[in-house]
């Protein structure tokens, strides 16, 4: 499971691009096309942002030539991501000229980043929607319904949309994920996500708990907790992370941080596979990996970013750990969960970066020996620290090498994590049919890796142990041998 381009976390790019499509209320009368691109939180914003509107009588379509309302949602993290979403209003401009009633909006990181050159000067879209403003849509689309161009893109303090169940999208019935934190306070200097998304809050833990529920109650059985800087929860009544120290004796006595809401959520639901994602090592703490250790049900998988393995260029990064401390993370998920798989995101020809500090990153990968990873060359992101403080100074086929380099030591180590599996018996979800084959179910392991074995009998959502027998980079191979306890 190697991938070249991560636009953001955790990211499926079979599904970049992909248009909703809900259920029917017979009532509504105007129809909705809405388009995802970027990372996990997206998507999850998309199932919000549809709730909304379904309120405010759309109904989801996929075919773009009949929508009343056009909306994108968009990613920053990468140029080909904003490229991709240019030539998409180019084409919904297009259809416009045919259908000129249609209104176009973008929503999400681009919105907030590119806000006055896509309504003022490009004239391109009728709306422009921050990700922390979807509540305000319905009073957005009466503007635009009366002709004027309709912004919002303040970042708000507070807003965590606890109080919006999300319309489930494109889902396969069996995993879903749950949104437990927005914002970052980490101000990594090769990235936008704290300019786009605002500063971090964390949402109130019982709303979490009863969307959880719900998601058991309606049939599925993983989530995957979603942030983008999962490990720094803290909820303490509410507010941003950064004045939790102005809370009361009571507020803090009260609190509950990841470890917390980890505990709390396997609890709730014992049967159902829990994840998480994405995680920060300077703020990841022993608590968590204990309380991993501690429930059956919460995978034995953290994708742990490290981007380089260089300190000098780790603190160029404003990353707020060492080497060395990373190791000392490592070793301690490795004693007290052995069987924990850990991925990694990686930025190779960051500015500055050397040979000496390019040896570093790979002596880093032979210590750790990740399951798998995301691996980018750097690219420059406008808005950014690194953008306005360094000169991307490293020569484009010094990048490229060294990216290969990086991706070659990667796909050793897979090979040699994934042959850990052979001969075991595993339990696996089954998420749906392999891509390969009719006959053969995909699922994946606690490690998130995928398993593919004969259908038989077995069904979509179902718990089946696996005995591994052999295995490529990416993928293990096997035959079921029965159900497992979970079922």
């Amino acid at each position: 499971m190697i991938k070249e381009e991560s636009i953001e976390k955790i990211i499926d790019e079979s599904q970049q691009g992909s248009a909703l499509a809900l259920e029917n209320n017979t009532k509504n009368t105007r129809k909705l096309y809405i388009e995802s691109y970027g990372c996990q939180m997206n998507f999850s914003d998309s199932e919000i942002v549809a709730s909304i509107l379904a309120k405010e009588g759309f109904n989801t379509t996929q075919i773009l030539e009949e929508a009343d309302l056009v909306l994108v949602n968009t990613c920053s993290i990468r140029e080909k991501a904003e490229l991709t979403v240019r030539k998409r209003l180019e084409k919904f401009n297009a259809v416009k000229k045919t259908n000129p009633s249609m209104k176009v909006g973008v929503l999400g990181c681009m919105a907030e980043r590119l806000k006055s050159k896509f309504l003022e000067e490009e004239k391109i879209v009728d709306m422009v929607v921050g990700p922390d403003a979807y509540k305000d849509l319905p009073n957005l689309i009466q503007e635009i319904d009366e002709g004027r161009n309709a912004v919002n893109v303040i970042l708000s303090k507070d807003e965590t949309y606890g109080d919006v169940a999300p319309v489930r999208l494109n889902t396969n019935g069996v995993s879903a994920f749950v949104s437990i934190t927005r914002g970052c306070d980490n101000m990594c200097t090769f990235c936008v996500v704290p300019f786009t998304r605002g500063r971090e809050r964390s949402r109130d833990p019982q709303s979490i708990l009863q969307e959880v529920n719900d998601l058991w109650e309606k049939g599925f059985k993983e989530i995957t907790l979603l942030g983008q800087n999962v490990d720094s929860y803290l909820w303490y009544g509410g507010g941003l992370k950064k004045d939790y120290e102005k809370a009361s004796d009571m507020q803090k006595a009260t609190s509950v941080n990841f470890a917390k809401l980890l505990e709390l959520v396997a609890e709730a639901q014992p049967k159902m596979r829990i994840r998480f994602s994405t995680s920060n090592p300077q703020d990841m703490t022993l608590d968590v990996i204990e309380s991993m250790a501690k429930y059956d049900n919460i995978c034995k998988y953290i994708h742990l970013p490290v981007q380089s393995g260089s300190n000098r260029i780790l603190k160029a990064m404003n990353r707020l750990h060492t080497r060395e401390e990373y190791f000392e993370l490592i070793d301690n998920i490795k004693k007290i969960i052995p069987d924990c798989a850990i991925s990694q995101d990686m930025i190779t020809g960051f500015p500055t970066e050397t040979e000496e500090d390019h040896q570093d990153t790979l002596s880093l990968m032979e210590y750790v020996k990740y399951d798998f990873g995301f691996m980018f060359a750097y690219s420059e992101r406008p808005g950014t620290l690194a953008e306005r403080k360094m000169d991307d100074d490293v020569p484009e086929e010094t990048k490229k090498r060294r990216l290969t380099e990086i991706i070659d030591i990667q796909q050793k180590h897979s090979l040699y994590r994934t042959q850990e599996h052979v001969g075991k018996v595993e339990e696996v979800l089954i998420e749906g049919t392999s891509k390969r084959s009719d006959t053969h179910w995909m699922g994946r392991n606690s490690q998130n890796t995928v398993v593919i074995f004969p259908k038989e009998t077995y069904k979509v959502g179902e718990f089946v142990n696996v005995k591994i027998n052999e295995c490529t980079s990416a993928t293990l191979l096997g035959e079921a041998v029965g159900y497992s306890k979970n079922n």
